[in-house]
């Protein structure tokens, strides 16, 4: 149950929220490098 609750997070995720690996992660803003954390926690959850 828990694994498929993540893995439809991780959809949800790159259906709605911007990609940030194209940009150099030390350069981003507060709320972009939790956003980034959040994406990461979600995938690493889901594998």
């Amino acid at each position: 149950m828990r694994k498929q609750l993540f893995r439809l997070l991780a959809r949800l995720n790159k259906a709605l929220l911007p990609t940030l690996w194209q940009r150099d992660l030390a350069r981003l803003k507060r709320w972009e490098k939790a956003l980034a954390a959040y994406r990461y926690w979600v995938t690493r959850n889901a594998l």
